[in-house]
Parts: C-alpha cells; sequence; structure tokens
C-alpha cells in the first residue's frame, strides 16, 4: 500500500510539473521582460508605464514593473532581481544618468539584453527609445524668446539632479539661450520634478525678483504647474509666460484655459510600444538597423 501512495504522489507531482510546463500557449514558454520606472508617481511616466503594459499584452508578453521610487542604489538592486529570475530582456527608465549605469553593465554580463526608455545612462544599453531633451528646451526657449521679442527676464526650474532630462535640458536651455543676447536667466534651480516644491521655489523668487521677471521654463509640466499656480495666486500671472514639458492631461487642460502658455508634447505610448518592440527584436535576434530610437516633441499652445 506504501509502495503504490508513493508512486501515485510521483505521478502527481510529474504532471504537475508538466501542466505548468506546458500552461503557456501550447507549452511555448511565455518571454518575461523585466521593467524597472523611474518613479510611478509621477503622471508622464504612468503614462509610459501604461503603454508599456499595454503592447506586452498585445504581444502576448508577461512584464514585471517595478518602482525604483527615484533612487539608482534601488534600480540596480531591481535588475540585479530581474537577473535572477532569468528575464528574457530588461526595459529601463533610468534614476540617473551615471548612479543607473551599473545595471546596464549588470545585465550586459549576464547576457540579458537591455533597453533605455525616456532616459538615458552613461552606459550606453543595446537599445535606446526617447526623445530628444536637448531639443524640448531649445523649442520652450525659442517659445519664450518668440513671445517675448528676443528680450526679458527669465527663470529656469531644473528637473531631479542627474538624472539624464534634467542635464539635457538644462543644456539645451543653455544653448538656446545665447542665440538670445536680451533674454537674461536670472536664477535656476531644482524643483526636483514635484509640483508642490516648484510652487514654493515660484513663490520665493515672486519675493525676490517681484516684476523683474517676463518668463518662466520648468523642465517638466508637474513642475511648470506649480509655478504657474504660484504667479496665479500672486496674481502676476498675466505678466509671466510658463512654458514646460511632457504634456501630461492636467498640462494640456492649462493650456486649453490660457493659464499655461504652453507645454512642449512628448510621446509616451511611442516611447512604450517602441520600447516593447526593441526588446522583443534583440529577445528574438533579429538584426537592427538603429539601436535609437528618436521620438520628436511637438509644442501645444492654445491656439
Amino acid at each position: 500500500m506504501k509502495i503504490s501512495l508513493r508512486i501515485l504522489l510521483t505521478c502527481l507531482v510529474v504532471l504537475f510539473v508538466w501542466a505548468c510546463g506546458n500552461k503557456e500557449s501550447g507549452g511555448k514558454k511565455k518571454i518575461v521582460i523585466g521593467v524597472s520606472m523611474l518613479s510611478l508617481q509621477n503622471e508622464f511616466i504612468q503614462k509610459v508605464s501604461a503603454s508599456l503594459e499595454k503592447h506586452a499584452q498585445e504581444a502576448d508578453v508577461e512584464l514585471i514593473v517595478v518602482d525604483a521610487e527615484r533612487s539608482a542604489l534601488k534600480q540596480v538592486e531591481q535588475v540585479e532581481n530581474f537577473i535572477s529570475q532569468q528575464v528574457d530582456a530588461i526595459i529601463l527608465n533610468p534614476a540617473e544618468f551615471e548612479a543607473s549605469s551599473p545595471a546596464i553593465l549588470r545585465a550586459k554580463k549576464a547576457g540579458i539584453p537591455i533597453v533605455n526608455v525616456n532616459s538615458s545612462t552613461k552606459e550606453k544599453p543595446d537599445a535606446w527609445v526617447g526623445s530628444d531633451d536637448a531639443e524640448s528646451a531649445k523649442m520652450a526657449i525659442d517659445f519664450l524668446a518668440k513671445k517675448l521679442n528676443g528680450k526679458g527676464n527669465i527663470l529656469i526650474i531644473q528637473g531631479y539632479m542627474g538624472q539624464a532630462a534634467q542635464i539635457d535640458r538644462e543644456r539645451g536651455a543653455v544653448e538656446a539661450l545665447k542665440a538670445y543676447p536680451n533674454m537674461k536667466l536670472l536664477a535656476t534651480q531644482t524643483g526636483e520634478w514635484d509640483r508642490a516644491k516648484s510652487m514654493a521655489l515660484m513663490e520665493n523668487w515672486i519675493q525676490s525678483y517681484g516684476d523683474q521677471i517676463q518668463g518662466v521654463f520648468a523642465h517638466n509640466d508637474e513642475m511648470g504647474l506649480g509655478a504657474m499656480q504660484a504667479l496665479l495666486d500672486a496674481k502676476k500671472k498675466d505678466k509671466v509666460m510658463v512654458v514646460s514639458v511632457d504634456g501630461i492631461g492636467d498640462a494640456i487642460k492649462a493650456v486649453d484655459a490660457g493659464t499655461l502658455d504652453a507645454t512642449i508634447l512628448q510621446n509616451a505610448e511611442q516611447q512604450g510600444a517602441q520600447a516593447i518592440a526593441m526588446a522583443l527584436d534583440l529577445i528574438h535576434k533579429k538584426p537592427i538597423k538603429e539601436t535609437q530610437v528618436l521620438i520628436p516633441f511637438q509644442v501645444k499652445t492654445k491656439k
């Protein structure tokens, strides 16, 4: 009786293992991609994540999405976990330009394809999908210059220091300002991509500079909306132009209402779609002509 029970249990275990191994579409192993996002508290990053989920589902791919909570150290640990889980590919939305780079090195050493989306790292991944952040800043400065007839005092609210978008948008703005010698940069400081922090920063600048301010460029919409609200509360918005980057829902509404002067639209949907497509090409070892996919920005105004 004991022998029969042991045989029965063995058969059940074998059957269970066989069933688990064949539960995905006719026994074919399902592709698994690990995704580490900069911060899922940020609306634009949420939109990129939603696009990744959507296009992964359409391709019958399983995503493991985790939030780095703006920590490069945490992001590197998350990538190490993906490597331990033996995922088929990794998509990284880098928290920092330099500090997130070890994640790239670890993935490459493990032989797992890695794709950066929306932002970049010092170490080069196997592929990159995003937009030219320096170009978005140039578009914002050109917009302000046109509206101010090439002269006036402006402020720049930077993103989280050390993150690629902050570095590139700052570089792009500084380069663009060289074409407008009569536009003066009064101050620049980080708002850490945060609406409330940027509102407080703008309130301080209003106290310091008052009517000297003619324009504000914020590295993202959350910060632009914070600056806009501070100016509205101080009853100075009608004298100050505000432009920001991303094209999130609240920014579009504010532009249409005439309270935010412009937002530089970034296409989260296409970034997510192309990142999934690139990861799948790498997994299937398809020849890739371009390892960088650049998705253009667009200026959104009320007009």
